[in-house]
């Protein structure tokens, strides 16, 4: 199953700081069921165990900075040792994942159903059909929708397509939207490039303030949430593992692990 994952997002096409991959556990195991989340927490293996499940397959990755000790410190200490004591294996695809042709970016894309998606930095298929060029990997993908939107319809749209609570977003673009970027996660460092690539929205889930400044009338930033614009990441694990491995059991899980809450 490992080797499933691996096949659809190779760990090659992690950035450098990612540490995605087998995090728990040893690769021989068998499988008797499988959670997939976003982010692995105490709470999360308590819903392995309680689902029968022996392997946590996960977005975000539980073991991002070297731990010194594994005791009850900190929350990924306590995580770590509920693991190891319940016998279940941790997995991780990450930036891995983001990077990936029909990866986490190609998701959201799915979601909102745009046309002719791509990475951003290949050339606009000519129709929906064409195929897509070679281009391995990428940080973030382009794609159309069906009909041009107003910027108030399409951001009331994409709430609710990624069931985000709000959006922070810049002046109300006053031209129709039709051309997309995305970047899953914190985005925010691809800004430039997006607007250099002719894009008329940029969703992400973050972005830091100044930012904002200088981009009214040039493109609509939507930041709608780290957690909002990954959630749905579970759906592609379990589509990618149920293709190779239509045997495993997966589960997603029921737990909200978003930290940030909206009053």
């Amino acid at each position: 199953m490992l080797e499933a994952l691996e096949r659809f997002a190779p760990l090659p096409l992690q950035e450098s700081w990612d540490n995605a991959g087998l995090q728990i556990g040893l690769t021989e195991a068998e499988v008797s069921g499988v959670l997939l989340c976003l982010d692995v927490t105490e709470a999360i293996v308590d819903e392995a165990v309680a689902k029968g499940c022996n392997l946590v397959v996960s977005h975000h990755p539980l073991l991002f900075r070297g731990l010194k000790q594994v005791s009850d410190a900190t929350d990924v200490q306590r995580t770590v040792r509920k693991a190891i004591l319940n016998n279940v294996a941790v997995v991780s695809m990450h930036t891995n994942l983001d990077n990936a042709r029909d990866g986490v970016n190609f998701k959201i894309a799915e979601r909102l159903g745009l046309q002719r998606v791509h990475f951003g930095l290949e050339p606009w298929p000519v129709s929906a059909e064409e195929p897509l060029s070679q281009l391995p990997s990428g940080q973030w993908v382009m794609g159309e929708l069906r009909e041009p939107m107003d910027a108030s319809a399409f951001i009331a749209y994409m709430k609710d397509r990624m069931e985000a609570k709000c959006a922070m977003c810049n002046e109300l673009l006053r031209r129709p939207i039709s051309k997309i970027a995305i970047c899953g996660g914190a985005g925010d460092f691809l800004l430039d490039e997006v607007i250099a690539n002719g894009a008329d929205a940029f969703i992400t889930g973050e972005m830091h303030y100044h930012q904002y400044f200088g981009h009214e009338q040039q493109l609509q930033i939507c930041v709608i949430g780290h957690y909002e614009s990954e959630h749905f990441t579970a759906e592609l694990l379990r589509d990618v593992i149920s293709k190779d491995c239509p045997d495993v059991r997966c589960e997603i899980a029921e737990t909200n692990t978003n930290p940030i809450h909206y009053y």
